[in-house]
């Protein structure tokens, strides 16, 4: 067999919240690449480790999971008022599929500290101490995030003494703005922050029955169900969930149906082809239980209990964008969320997931025409430089 070098690419893995994920420069991807299409596609697949069969990516920088099977591409900003363009794949483990329909609100994290580090900034903007604001052009979604980044010498801090539950050691502190973070009706998807025109619906799903649904663009496009309603308590942790292959045909048959009756898909079956978008949550009031690192949670600690799945699986944690959607969702009355957290006008909620609690704001008010308007979201999350150097793929592979 002929043997075909490996090609070098410079690029960075780095944790941003919860999630890990593969970081690029634009300008370094081989210039094949740096247009989106197949070509791109393959390359990220190849550099993750997909698809493999054996859901391990062995061979790749994937940690076969949906919260560390990521990659980022990055470049300066054209569009004004804006440092960076943010671009977000979602790699799938065992197909040979990239997912651009929505973006990572962990990695979100870890945008602000790579294009500082990187020179995507502005050095005049970089203060010697203090925060550095890096306005963000989210370019999967078309939206804005602002990360307020602690600096250090002229340096992104990365170490410091802020906890995330789900995340083992401490580590600096980066606050997040998701600016306007529901749909305007520019996108793919329903149209609105509510694609059906109502807060609470109910979702006939053929198989498992018709329940009450939260349907919202925010952040990423979500469907929240009550625990009680499918048959779960709000307190299960993974194994509960994705060691059971019914609850996660199940899982998945309610999320077809609900991007169905949201507009984002035309077919149940385009859903397959759509993993990463929407995601499906379920609700419940605060209850008592221990997280996966044996951390008791009260329910005096919470105000609801939230689980989520990614990519088929219950998520070890919480996404980032399905935060935002938790925020934005309970702000506004009525809907599951906030039902759930005990109703009427929130401006924050915490809420356990299974690794801990994470607290999420939203700030809300009502439109002159009687809706509810969602003008930013507002979490903290932190990240770290986990390697840098260069990737190696074979120069085969895309």
């Amino acid at each position: 067999m002929a043997s075909v070098s490996q090609i070098k690419i410079p690029a960075v893995y780095m944790r941003g919240g919860t999630s890990k994920g593969v970081f690029f420069r634009l300008q370094d991807l081989p210039e094949r690449a740096r247009l989106p299409g197949a070509v791109r596609d393959a390359l990220l697949l190849r550099v993750i480790g997909s698809p493999d069969p054996y859901a391990k990516q062995i061979d790749g920088m994937g940690g076969a999971t949906s919260s560390t099977s990521k990659s980022v591409i990055l470049s300066r900003s054209t569009r004004p008022g804006h440092d960076v363009d943010y671009l977000f794949g979602q790699v799938s483990i065992d197909s040979a599929f990239v997912d651009w329909s929505g973006n990572c609100g962990n990695l979100s994290a870890a945008v602000g500290p790579f294009a500082i580090a990187q020179g995507l900034v502005d050095p005049a903007r970089v203060p010697e101490n203090g925060i550095c604001t890096v306005r963000i052009w989210q370019a999967n979604i078309g939206k804005t995030i602002v990360s307020h980044v602690p600096i250090v010498g002229g340096e992104v801090q990365e170490t410091g003494d802020f906890e995330l539950d789900g995340v083992t050691f401490p580590a600096a502190e980066v606050a997040l703005e998701f600016i306007d973070p529901a749909d305007e009706g520019d996108g793919d998807g329903g149209g609105a922050m509510f694609p059906t025109g109502r807060v609470v619906d109910d979702l006939e799903v053929p198989g498992v029955g018709t329940f009450k649904a939260t349907l919202i663009n925010a952040g990423i496009p979500t469907i929240f169900v009550n625990a009680a309603d499918i048959g779960y308590t709000g307190t299960e942790l993974q194994d509960a969930i994705n060691g059971d292959a019914k609850a996660l045909a199940m899982f998945e048959t309610i999320r077809a149906h609900g991007a169905l009756k949201m507009g984002l898909i035309k077919d149940v079956a385009e859903a397959a082809r759509r993993q990463h978008t929407p995601k499906v949550a379920f609700v419940a009031p605060p209850k008592d239980y221990t997280a996966s690192s044996g951390k008791a949670v009260r329910a005096a600690d919470v105000d609801l209990l939230v689980r989520a799945l990614s990519m088929g699986k219950l998520h070890h944690a919480m996404m980032g964008t399905a935060a935002v959607a938790i925020g934005t969702a309970a702000a506004i009355p009525g809907t599951l969320v906030n039902l759930a957290a005990g109703g009427g006008e929130r401006g924050a909620v915490r809420f356990g997931h299974p690794s801990g609690t994470l607290r999420v704001g939203a700030e809300a008010r009502k439109a002159d025409d009687g809706e509810w308007v969602v003008t930013k979201a507002l979490m903290s999350r932190s990240a770290r430089v986990l390697m840098e150097g260069r990737v190696r793929v074979p120069g085969d592979s895309f």
